[in-house]
């Protein structure tokens, strides 16, 4: 068998493997590999086909490789539509709990919901939307929420009752 045609398989196998495994490497390879068939083919002895496969190697790992894990690296451009709404402020327009309400995000007026079910955001509130489901914002508040003063609370006076005097 023509050292060319072992040279033509090896890039249909090195090919194959790439297909499956995805790792780029292997593509390269086998791009060398069907550079070293072509220069048997021409006729050139097997040290120059050796010579060019690792020189086609190389080249292909030190110029491509770096481009390419450039490129899986740097992830999706441009978040658009409601994905770009995810980790913005917005200001609650009416109380919001777990089933309703109102906030103002990117100028616009959204449903609400609290990700937090036992949670009431007032209004004026700055929350972070979550996440978006539909046309409703999944939100949490930005800073801790006063809390709530129990209306007869242990420091409270009803009304129209004086305060005890101390002994």
């Amino acid at each position: 068998m023509p050292a060319w045609l072992i040279w033509i398989i090896l890039a249909a196998a090195l090919g194959a493997a790439e297909f499956f495994t995805l790792t780029f490497v292997l593509g390269l390879l086998a791009t060398a590999a069907l550079v070293a068939g072509l220069l048997g083919a021409l006729g050139l002895p097997v040290v120059v086909q050796i010579i060019g496969f690792a020189a086609a190697s190389a080249a292909g790992v030190w110029l491509v490789k770096p481009i390419m894990d450039r490129q899986i690296a740097r992830g999706p451009d441009v978040r658009s539509g409601t994905a770009a709404l995810v980790g913005r402020s917005a200001l609650v327009l009416e109380p919001v709990d777990a089933d309703h309400g109102l906030v103002k995000l990117s100028g616009e007026e959204w449903s609400a919901r609290s990700i937090d079910e036992d949670l009431v955001i007032p209004v004026g509130a700055h929350v972070d939307v979550v996440e978006i489901d539909g046309a409703t914002a999944l939100v949490y508040p930005r800073e801790a929420l006063p809390e709530p003063m129990e209306p007869n609370g242990p420091d409270q006076t009803r009304p129209g009752q004086d305060r005890p005097e101390a002994d």
